[in-house]
Order: structure tokens, then sequence, then C-alpha cells
């Protein structure tokens, strides 16, 4: 092969790898894909996936757009992620979200057991020495009330926090003030720049799972109701109304999380247990196809425990024994031959080579004529070939009374617009496509503003770098061979 014909064999082989990242560019920005948590991962993954929302329940304590990354197959055991800006000069921070928190915080610079990297973000340590603006709370502060101390007070002393979960892992550090930037919808899919003061936790040991680096993020973003929460911070300085939406996109990732009121789609809300500190609702009746399931009057337990927890940080839809097994008997009534088998001890698998459109749609019927409809195509998910399995889990989640939490996770609000508004104590949904956008209402000028949908992942530069280094060592190795 003469040394033309080598040259030309290089470049075929440079041209062919950016085609690999071509999809990744355009000409004015990036355009990123979605890469789920444990990722391209399998049946032998799935024990980890009813882990991980063990793991996440355990925790359960003017319009702004967050961009948003993940997805919630769980056959690749998605999680949703959103990215922020925190310190002076601002750095971007990839923060899982998550309504079943309250707390925000991210792994500092020195954290002990931190994770180094992760195959779905490049993990950024805050560093409070490196932020003009950053201060740290002190340990008789009032906003230090709102977390268990792991220490005693003594004047002068910071505000440290312990977060124990019920899978055993646990996050400590201490708390700091610093600036948080956001973007803020300006116009029909356009934002720009804003800026608020937040309390966070600096995070400097962590243990179990929260130390695990395969698919590690930068911390977690708690949207939950109490005082101590990010949304609630926001809105004590008039940042916000204290009403937020998400549209997780089950087909091709992404999706939209808006702080703000929604004006369109409009959405049926039902209202919000007031003795919960869940997003909680009370589920009146559960139907399959044209059937209706004849349950207990506290079938969906009782006092604080009551209702249906919604719940976008957890995969899976858990139930009671008392619901599970009248559930799947009257879905698997549709196809009598139909043989189960049991994969990781709790996953109800089954053969199945015809439309899913045969099994029937599950409609889960609240208070105020509020309903929300899951199609076969959401409750089920494929893990190889012909093999498919239920998204529904048997025992729910336990509670510390001895019961069991009812959540309806991702499984059930994928491809549907889910509205939080905290200030009016109701929960709304509709059926929409999460690819598209919403209307949000700008609360100064009153305009009504498009907010579209976004797909935040690893795959800009951390997989442009990880393809350039692959042609890196390719090169030689190719034009050796040209070379015989």
């Amino acid at each position: 092969m003469d040394l033309r014909q080598r040259q030309w064999f290089a470049s075929a082989i440079l041209l062919s790898v950016a085609l690999l990242i071509e999809p990744h560019l355009s000409a004015e920005n990036l355009v990123f894909e979605v890469r789920s948590k444990f990722a391209g991962k399998r049946e032998k993954e799935l024990g980890a996936l009813k882990a991980h929302d063990l793991h996440r329940h355990s925790r359960l304590l003017s319009a702004i757009d967050l961009p948003l990354g993940g997805d919630s197959q769980p056959e690749s055991i998605g999680l949703y992620f959103t990215k922020i800006g925190l310190g002076t000069p601002s750095r971007d921070f990839h923060v899982q979200v998550d309504t079943g928190s309250d707390t925000l915080w991210v792994n500092c610079a020195g954290c002990i057991r931190c994770p180094r990297k992760s195959d779905l973000v490049e993990l950024t340590p805050y560093d409070a020495d490196a932020s003009s603006t950053a201060k740290s709370i002190a340990c008789n502060d009032n906003f230090c009330s709102y977390f268990s101390q792991s220490s005693e007070c003594h004047s002068g002393s910071t505000c440290q926090y312990v977060i124990l979960y019920g899978d055993g892992s646990s996050t400590n550090g201490y708390l700091v003030r610093d600036v948080v930037h956001l973007d803020l919808v300006t116009g029909n899919r356009q934002t720009g720049s804003t800026n608020g003061t937040i309390i966070f936790g600096c995070g400097s040991k962590q243990s179990g799972q929260l130390g695990e680096s395969q698919a590690a993020v930068d911390g977690i973003m708690g949207f939950g109701q109490s005082n101590s929460s990010f949304i609630s911070q926001l809105a004590s300085q008039r940042k916000v109304k204290r009403s937020f939406a998400h549209c997780l996109d089950n087909n091709k990732g992404g999706g939209i999380f808006a702080i703000g009121e929604v004006v369109s789609p409009k959405v049926k809300t039902t209202p919000m247990l007031s003795k919960s500190a869940h997003y909680s609702v009370n589920l009146n009746a559960i139907q399959i196809g044209d059937s209706v399931l004849e349950l207990s009057s506290d079938a969906f337990g009782s006092g604080d425990d009551k209702g249906v927890i919604i719940d976008s940080g957890t995969t899976l839809v858990y139930f009671p024994d008392a619901v599970y097994k009248p559930l799947m008997n009257e879905i698997l009534a549709s196809h009598p031959g139909l043989t189960l088998h049991t994969v990781q001890d709790s996953f109800a698998c089954f053969h199945y080579i015809d439309k899913l459109d045969r099994f029937p749609t599950v409609t889960f019927q609240f208070d105020k004529s509020a309903t929300l409809a899951v199609y076969p195509r959401e409750y089920l998910f494929q893990i190889r070939g012909d093999t498919w399995c239920f998204g529904w889990q048997n025992g729910g989640l336990p509670t510390k009374g001895g019961g069991a939490l009812t959540i309806l996770g991702d499984m059930a609000l994928s491809n549907k617009l889910v509205v939080y508004d905290i200030e009016n104590q109701v929960i709304g949904w509709t059926n929409h496509n999460c690819s598209g956008g919403i209307q949000v209402k700008d609360e100064e000028s009153g305009a009504i503003y498009t907010v579209g949908a976004h797909n935040l992942s690893w795959s800009s530069s951390l997989a442009i770098t990880k393809l350039l280094t692959l042609v890196s060592l390719l090169i030689p190795f190719f034009c050796n061979i040209a070379l015989l």
C-alpha cells in the first residue's frame, strides 16, 4: 500500500469517527443525549433497581427552566438530573432531582469516600474557598434546626448535619450559604440568567451507595415541601412561586422541569393530604380495563401513612400486598396462557411476542374526579428478546410504623405533565408529549412563554473526549495494518 493509499485510509478512519461525534454538535451549541443511571444494563442489574428505590425513598422527609437529563427505563435503572450553577464565579453541578426529599447538598472538595468519576457526568466537587460569596452557617443559626446535628453546638462552630438513609447509606458535612445561578424564562424557548441565595449541604463524607462512582452525580436537590427545601428557600426570597412541574420523557429521555405557574396544558388536580410530609393524595379506586378492583377502605394505609405518594424520585410502582395481588390477577385475566417467572427475586416476568396493547390500561381514580391512566407500554418493560416484566412491586416500601407505603413512581408518571402546586396544596397531571413544550406565566409581566424539553447527558464533552482518546489509540493500529 503506497503513501497516498495509507493517507486515504487514515482519513477514512477520522471521517468515520467524525460522523460518530457529529450528532452531538451543531453550528451553535451542543446537543445532549440522555444516559440513565446504570445505562445499558439488563437482567443482571435488576436487583440494583429495587435497592436504588429503597435508597431514594428512605430519604423521604418567576418561572425557572431547569435543564433535565436521564430516563426512567427500568432496564437501565434511570434517574433524572439537572444542572445548576453555584458560587462566584459560578461552576456547574449536576444534581439528582428528588421530589421525595428536602435538602440540596453537593459533594465538597476533600470529601471522604465521595465519587471521583462517573459514567454519567463529569463530577465537580464544590470548593467554598474558591467562591467569594460562600459563607458557612453557624450552628446557632435558626436554619440549622431543620437538620439532625452530628455534634453539639459550640460558640463559633459551623452547622454540621448528617442524613441517614434506610439502606445504611449516609451523608454528612456542614451547611453553606452561597449564590445559585438558574435559567430564567425570558421568552418562548428562551432563557436568561438569574440568581438567588441558597443554603445547602457541603458533603464531607459519604457512605454506602452514595460513595459509589459508576453512575454518580454531584449531589441531590430536594423539592419537598419543608422550609429547608430548594423551592421553599427561593420562594421566601420572592424569586419563584411554590409551584413546579415536570414532564419525564420515557421515550426519548430527558424532558421538562420548570418552577412557576403552568398555564398550558391544563391539568386535572386532586388535593394533597394535609397531614402527610410527602406529596400524598387520596386514591379511591383502581380500574383495570372495564373492571374496578374491590378494595377495603384502609387498603392504602391509615393515619399519617394514609394515601398514595406521587414521587418522580422512585422508578417503580409499589403496592401493599392486599392491592398488588388482585391487581395482578385482573391484569393477567386477559392472558390466561401466560406463565410468570421471577427475576432477581422480585420482578414478575413472562415470555411474550404479541402486541402489548392487548394488555389492559390501568386507571387510578382520585378525589375530585382526577384520574391517571397507565398504559401497558408504561407498566411493562423488556429485559431481553421476548421477555417482559411488570414495573409493579409487591409489599410497598416499609414505614416506621410497620406499614407499607404506596408509591407511584416514574413508571406511572412518565409521558405526563405533573404539576405540584404547594401554595394551593393540589397535584395535577395530564398526558403530554414531553419532548414538546409547556407554557408558563411570567408573574411580573403576565406574559406567557413556552418552555421546551432538554436532554442533559455526559455524551457532549465527556463522550467526545472519550471518542477522541479512542481515535488516538486506534489510528496507529490501523495505519500499521495499512503498511502491511
